[in-house]
């Protein structure tokens, strides 16, 4: 081989290279959507919208997101186009416990927790009941009470069939041995509204999402909290467990793509997300907006969500949820 050829194959391997580190520098190079699997106003679409400006910001290079809507059959069609997507780095999405570990034990569906690169948990918010301001009901025995006295009249809103607010209001049947009326929506929001107009007679809803409505001036009023203890966003809120309901759960919000991302794009997400967490402006925003932080890294995430889930195999063979 001549030396001009050797010194042309040289030349061409130095671009080549150079072409490939500025592809990756340039990542993001166009728009990335941000899915959530549930209608707007809710608290998995306020917290998406919060944290978006700081992954974009953390990315760097112009980073844009976008949040898509896709809300129905309890998070499903969200987490099935999440699952389905490109693994370009180009689509990530919010996922909801026990929504994406639920739906899968209760039939067959396109999705699975183990089928998302998870990027990592953002919010831990414990489930709770509440009621119109006007109404009578001041307790969890109040409400045990009156359902006894009025069986199967007490409609209660939630976010669809498997989910927390769903399996809170399960558990509470069996615990108070009573029979409630479950209405189904496509999200928080739906069930406030729903709360608001008197349409229905109780809201399982999460804390942080009940008191943003509070906040934003819906005439609600907490029962009680699903928490081990009482929630730092309402102190003076009792425990189901304090007031004799040995109930506990909550919704983990966390961020994932879809499975087999480039390893350096992965990367790259992974740790815009960590940094996005621990932003101080984040940290009050989310604040503002009753989101209770609980940052878990991708593998102490994939742990929380594989003990959840045997939780949810066994509890599926005592209280089958969808028969409900």
């Amino acid at each position: 081989m001549s030396k001009l050829a050797k010194l042309s194959r040289a030349l061409s391997g130095v671009v080549g290279l150079s072409l490939g580190l500025s592809a990756y520098a340039a990542y993001p190079d166009k728009p990335i959507t941000m899915i959530v699997s549930y209608a707007p106003g809710g608290g998995t679409d306020l917290t998406a919208r919060a944290i978006a400006p700081y992954i974009e910001k953390y990315l760097g290079n112009n980073a844009r997101i976008i949040i898509l809507n896709k809300s129905g059959a309890g998070g499903a069609i969200g987490f099935a186009q999440l699952a389905a997507s490109p693994a370009d780095g180009y689509t990530i999405g919010m996922i909801n416990t026990p929504n994406v570990l639920t739906i899968p034990i209760e039939r067959k569906s396109d999705f699975h927790w183990q089928r998302y690169d998870l990027l990592g948990n953002l919010v831990d918010d414990p489930d709770g009941f509440s009621v119109h301001n006007d109404d009578p009901i001041k307790n969890l025995k109040d409400l045990a009470a009156y359902a006894k006295a009025h069986p199967g009249d007490v409609t209660v809103g939630t976010t669809g069939a498997g989910s927390d607010d769903h399996l809170a209001m399960l558990q509470f049947e069996r615990a108070a041995d009573v029979k409630l009326n479950h209405i189904p929506f496509k999200g928080a929001a739906d069930v406030r509204t729903a709360l608001a107009g008197k349409q229905i007679k109780v809201a399982a809803i999460n804390i942080g999402e009940a008191m943003q409505a509070i906040k934003g001036g819906t005439p609600m009023r907490n029962l009680g909290s699903m928490s081990a203890t009482r929630s730092s966003m309402a102190p003076d809120l009792p425990t189901f467990k304090e007031q004799g309901y040995d109930i506990e759960l909550a919704s983990l919000r966390g961020l994932a793509a879809p499975k087999g991302l480039p390893p350096d794009v992965r990367d790259a997400l992974v740790k815009a997300v960590a940094q996005a967490t621990n932003d101080p402006e984040f940290k009050s925003k989310a604040a503002s907006i009753y989101a209770p932080l609980r940052f878990l890294p991708p593998d102490q995430y994939a742990n929380e969500l594989k003990k959840t889930e045997a939780e949810f195999n066994a509890l599926w063979k005592v209280i089958p949820w969808t028969d409900k």
